[in-house]
């Protein structure tokens, strides 16, 4: 099917054309005053000048065409020269017609589906997930949601730190304490521990002798790991194992799955030759014992300094293991596209590394690299979230602490006699996840936002938690009418427009909905997850205006009602949908 307003715009483009005029001046906007119109088209005031017209002339004449198509029940010329256009119920009708007849709801999936991998995962091993890590999974998980969604092929990828100094600071903290076995609760005291061994200061604020010794050991168990010392191998092996089985459980209760679990010990055995390739053809060369390329372009307004790929005593970077994981992923994947998921801080770091990566010819011409850099979540006070001791606060307790203020509010809520205790814990922490990912993904990525718990889990108001109420409400009233979940709903654009027409507010429904297949594929080109969370808030506020002006159940002329039911129905699968492409579920009631 066709996105709305393309039909519309081709439509309009060939009134324009029909009255003399360009076709391409045929463009058609949702209205921002919905007072006066529905949509408007503003092409009559560019073409003015050019065919030394009045724009209401020009715009006149074209409304005079439009009036007669069926797919308006206004068109009419305003000054100075705009074309406000309203929908004809029957053509809305058919229009919904065809969604609920799709198997998509009326999502047109891309003619053209590329192979993607999204890269935004980025955790340590060794290091429990913390609030740090929030934002790239939630918001690295949607968009991979949504470009599955619109028929590509897509691969996630956790992209795990696992191969730098921690590991030597692990190493060589065990062998301080001469502790050959340990659990993941020993590895969360001991990284800590070791960490702070080598940053320890005297009173001149410099480093102290301990401090650089225990320093200059972790670095060479480092390079020992890296040169595939036995005993180090063991010990890095065992780490694995428990970092990958923890990390695997939290990203689970955060409803956020990766295809491929790499990390940058995968793709060492490429660095040598890819960097002896870079010095072959002149791309990289020594600067100060370290060898580097230069990144900087023609049109660069400010100066960028040289990417270094090797360090001048000879070890990696991480612009060294992103360039030789892009080797590996072109090696193993052959993929059309790639979207990272970082910090926004990091941008330097992704074009530098893309440059390289271009320059170098490691992906094709044609490939993208995109780097989404995302805010940071920011406490009440402005600065980024913390515990209240002021340490950083590990992920799973941040879920935690969200579900269990969910939890409250539906003991308060509930009926006892319909919602049991074990049912609230289970609702809280599907309306819990919900609230944490809705409240992270309605803010436009780059931008910081506050993390607010006490709005985030409102029941009222642009939150996951009205969300998901909307849809359980509407599969409440699917129920009480008798509907059949497992029967095909029988759908006609006749019933439909006898519904639209009597009853204004579900035609602004219909529009709404009508909206969708418009705002995925934007949502994915603009990598912008925010644009679904404002167009289901939008929906939700449209199905609430109608279910509150229109009382469904009661209803008494049956084919009013069965254009009503098929409404819902499209409405609650439109959501379903979206939700899931922002990573969370509703439950069966609230």
């Amino acid at each position: 099917m066709e996105i709305i307003i393309e039909k519309l715009n081709r439509i309009c483009g060939e009134a324009f054309a029909r009255a003399g005029y360009e076709a391409s001046a045929g463009r058609v906007n949702v209205s921002n005053r919905p007072d006066l119109c529905e949509y408007q088209c503003n092409g009559a005031m560019a073409l003015a000048k050019k065919e030394h017209k009045k724009p209401i002339d020009i715009a006149a004449a074209v409304a005079g065409i439009l009036k007669e198509d069926p797919a308006f029940s206004k068109a009419e010329a305003c000054m100075p020269g705009f074309i406000n256009l309203d929908l004809s119920p029957a053509f809305i009708a058919e229009y919904m017609e065809s969604m609920l007849l799709s198997e998509t709801a009326g999502l047109i999936r891309t003619a053209a589906p590329k192979k993607i991998i999204v890269d935004y995962g980025g955790a340590n091993v060794a290091k429990p997930l913390h609030v740090g890590h929030l934002r790239s999974a939630v918001i690295g998980e949607a968009l991979k949601r949504i470009a599955a969604a619109l028929g590509n092929e897509v691969l996630g990828d956790v992209h795990l730190g696992d191969w730098g100094l921690q590991m030597g600071l692990i190493i060589e903290e065990l062998k301080d304490r001469n502790q050959t076995e340990f659990t993941l609760s020993d590895l969360e005291e001991i990284y800590p521990a070791a960490s702070a061994k080598s940053k320890e200061t005297g009173a001149d604020g410099e480093l102290t002798e301990a401090a650089k010794s225990f320093r200059a050991r972790a670095l060479h168990a480092t390079a020992c790991l890296q040169s595939g010392d036995p005993e180090c191998l063991a010990v890095w092996k065992r780490i694995m194992e428990l970092s990958k089985a923890d990390l695997k459980k939290n990203y689970d209760d955060l409803n956020v799955h990766f295809e491929l679990w790499k990390g940058e010990s995968d793709v060492q055995k490429y660095i040598p030759d890819m960097l002896q390739d870079f010095i072959d053809r002149g791309i990289a060369y020594e600067s100060q014992g370290a060898l580097v390329v230069d990144v900087q372009e023609d049109t660069d307004k400010k100066e960028l300094p040289p990417c270094i790929v090797r360090k001048s005593d000879g070890s990696s970077l991480y612009a060294t293991t992103d360039l030789a994981t892009l080797v590996e992923r072109e090696m193993l994947y052959h993929p059309d596209a790639y979207v990272y998921v970082a910090d926004q801080r990091q941008s330097l770091h992704y074009l530098s590394f893309f440059r390289v990566a271009r320059k170098a010819g490691i992906v094709r011409p044609e490939e993208t690299l995109d780097f989404l850099g995302f805010g940071t979540m920011n406490g009440k006070d402005g600065k980024p979230f913390k515990t209240r001791s002021g340490g950083v606060m590990r992920l799973e307790i941040l879920i935690r602490d969200i579900c269990d203020a969910v939890y409250e509010k539906i003991r308060a809520t509930r009926d006892e006699s319909e919602i049991s205790d074990e049912e609230a814990a289970e609702i809280a922490k599907t309306v819990g996840l919900a609230a944490l990912k809705y409240g992270d993904l309605s803010n436009q990525a780059s931008k910081d936002y506050i993390f607010d718990i006490d709005r985030f889990t409102s029941f009222e108001g642009n939150t996951g938690p009205y969300i998901l109420y909307t849809i359980v409400r509407i599969g409440s009233i699917l129920k009480r009418c008798g509907y059949d979940e497992a029967a095909v709903p029988e759908v006609s654009a006749a019933t439909l427009q006898t519904a639209i027409e009597t009853m204004p507010s579900l035609k602004e429904l219909a529009e709404v909905l009508s909206r969708y297949n418009e705002v995925v594929p934007a949502a994915w080109d603009q990598l912008a997850p925010h644009k679904i969370c404002q167009f289901i808030y939008e929906l939700s506020n449209a199905f609430n205006t109608f279910y509150h002006e229109v009382k469904i159940v009661s209803e008494e002329d049956a084919e009013k009602k069965a254009g009503c039911l098929n409404m819902l129905v499209l409405t609650r699968r439109v959501l379903t949908d979206c939700i899931h492409m922002l990573g969370f579920e509703a439950p069966d009631k609230m």
